[in-house]
């Protein structure tokens, strides 16, 4: 095909559909050599086997012959039945357009840099996923942030974008090698440059004023345009006053304890320890009801007969590692492992406190005999480092074995998920805690992203064991219970997290702190921090988000204000959450079942449906 724009190299997808060219191995893509003729040959590329016979094939295994007459775009067919055969170098594309799920077949319209539109290829037996995957070796295919049926198309050009990283300054280090880094790791390699260039293409993810490109065939008035909502951009009203109430005291507790000793409008109560938390005298007996050891709905006979029900199960657990002789330990090594790191541990956990100070101090052995009994109660979990630092305070208001050990439990059940061995629940809580800083303060995310402190990997400890070591011991007491009421959402200690970073924003961003400076004000901060002005700044955070009428829906789910989407595949939640559409976001696409890519592909595909593309003739 002769052309005066085309480059060296330049890569050609020949289309006429099987019926019309009859052998389909003849059908494939050229590369154009410098000499720009018609007779060109190509290096041999890798046979592609989609597992089915579509109904088009690529990538023939012998070199392309020569051709007499090429067609040229837009020039009338020879014949009525070529009239949908073309050709087109994939460096003239500007995107790729995929029919709406539900069809009786799918099709693909590509659309070229000069804005018109090529004839829309038909499938009627399967094969669109297959081809964008073949494409996706010569193309970046990115979903249009506007449709998701739309992918916008990328040249593979390393020395173009190596010369846009180096001009828009997204990465600290020479960008030689950003290229191949960004091909074979995106997520690793753009985590902390590209969120600096939110602002940079706020423009261009904007709407069309028309609603829809120009160049691009309208949708069907019945489906609906998702939109694509741009966390930079979104407007957060004033932030409101907060002011903490008193504390609850036990006069005031009385007065919700109505016959029978059941407890009478446990919401306005739980909003109250949210507000004010707890008088000290009153602990010992709200953290049962706060940690779901006796229920709020029970009477006092009732919470009587648990508790009998429940010594009873403890001790039978609690016997079941007594009962184990130093000889049978030794040939256990699980339990011996176990027993060790629990008594070291131990040995280090709150020995300042009083309740804990001395070398024989039997509230070490009670935390020692608590967590071993858990090791039973739990087998799959057993002991992780930094669960004695969750059941110290715990057995210092309780002060009974048993029920301490019951009220443990009931706190694992709530934070189980931070010590698993997979970590993902502490990758997926740091992304959503980077995905509500984005939304309330985005400079504040630009500059930890300067700074290669993005992925927020310092506040791990924080969410690990619920900022224990951050605050003096009388503080851990009042922020946990008051994280325990659930109000005024699941994840409220996300937005301890982002009201900490809020009150030392300026200290970290006018001193020029480095990323092992800012490690290190952090570390320094441990018991510095006022709970009650944390507390303060992190309530008005919520209701600043919560006022937002436009609050993007991933937001709203780690609010609790939607219910979540259903789960999928873990994600590295280290990295940003991706920005979500106002419905809830498509599951990411299966592995792919065809032969390897090479390294220097990158397939940005969302899932879609397949139904589309069955074998209807």
């Amino acid at each position: 095909m002769e052309g005066a724009g085309y480059r060296d190299n330049d890569v050609l997808l020949h289309w006429a559909p099987v019926e019309e060219a009859g052998d389909s191995t003849q059908i494939f893509f050229s590369k154009k050599d410098a000499s720009g003729s018609d007779s060109c040959t190509s290096e041999e590329e890798p046979t592609f086997d989609p597992g089915y016979e579509p109904d088009w094939a690529v990538i023939s295994t012998v070199r392309p012959r020569a051709r007499r007459s090429e067609p040229t775009r837009g020039a009338e067919p020879s014949s009525p039945r070529g009239s949908w055969a073309f050709s087109v170098s994939l460096g003239e594309l500007k995107s790729i357009r995929r029919s709406k799920p539900g069809l009786s077949w799918a099709y693909l319209v590509l659309v070229t840099q000069a804005g018109g539109s090529l004839p829309a290829l038909h499938f009627h037996r399967g094969g669109t996923r297959a081809l964008l995957r073949v494409l996706s070796r010569y193309l970046l295919l990115a979903s249009s942030p506007q449709d998701s049926r739309l992918y916008l198309v990328f040249p593979h050009d390393s020395s173009a974008l190596s010369s846009s990283f180096h001009q828009l300054q997204l990465f600290d280090q020479d960008s030689s090698n950003v290229v191949s880094r960004f091909l074979q790791d995106p997520y690793s390699t753009t985590f902390g440059g590209f969120s600096r260039v939110t602002n940079f293409f706020r423009g261009a993810l904007q709407p069309h004023p028309e609603g829809a490109s120009p160049d691009l065939p309208p949708p069907p008035e019945d489906e609906p345009e998702p939109g694509f909502e741009v966390i930079s951009c979104v407007e957060l009203g004033p932030r409101p006053a907060v002011e903490r109430a008193p504390q609850v005291t036990e006069e005031e507790w009385a007065r919700h304890v109505g016959p029978e000793g059941r407890l009478q409008q446990v919401p306005a109560l739980k909003a109250r320890i949210f507000s004010g938390g707890l008088s000290p005298g009153l602990r010992r007996e709200a953290w049962k009801f706060l940690l779901g050891y006796l229920s709020w709905e029970g009477s006092a006979e009732e919470h009587k007969a648990h508790m009998r029900k429940k010594t009873d199960e403890y001790f039978r657990m609690k016997l079941q590692w007594k009962s184990v002789s130093p000889e049978q330990e030794r040939r256990n090594s699980l339990l011996h492992g176990y027993r060790s790191l629990i008594e070291r541990d131990v040995s280090r956990t709150d020995r300042t406190n009083k309740f804990y100070e001395g070398p024989q101090n039997p509230g070490l052995g009670l935390l020692s005999d608590i967590l071993l009994t858990y090791c039973m109660y739990h087998f799959d979990l057993g002991y992780v480092q930094g669960m004695s630092d969750l059941l110290s305070p715990i057995l210092y208001v309780i002060q009974n074995e048993v029920d301490a050990f019951w009220c443990f439990c009931g706190f694992m059940e709530l934070v189980h998920g931070n010590f698993e061995e997979s970590q993902e629940t502490m990758k997926r809580q740091l992304g959503q805690l980077l995905l509500l800083l984005r939304v309330l303060d985005p400079p504040l995310c630009d500059f930890l992203d300067s700074q290669d402190s993005g992925s927020l990997c310092f506040c791990f400890r924080w969410l690990l064991i619920w900022f224990k070591r951050e605050f003096p011991f009388p503080d851990v007491l009042r922020l946990w219970e008051v994280l325990w009421t659930g109000l005024p959402g699941p994840n409220l200690h996300l937005l301890v997290a982002c009201a900490i970073l809020d009150m030392e924003r300026d200290t970290l961003m006018l001193s020029g702190f480095g990323s092992n400076e800012i490690l290190k004000h952090i570390n320094e901060l441990t018991m510095k921090l006022s709970v009650e002005d944390v507390l303060t700044r992190a309530e008005a955070l919520y209701r600043q988000l919560t006022a937002c009428p436009e609050l993007p829906h991933n937001v709203q789910e780690v609010l609790g204000l939607v219910p979540p989407a259903e789960p999928c595949s873990p994600s590295p939640s280290v990295s940003p959450l991706p920005l979500s559409p106002t419905r809830a976001p498509p599951a990411p696409p299966p592995p792919a079942d065809t032969a390897a890519q090479p390294d220097s592909s990158l397939e940005i595909l969302p899932e879609e449906e397949e139904e589309e593309e069955g074998a209807n003739s």
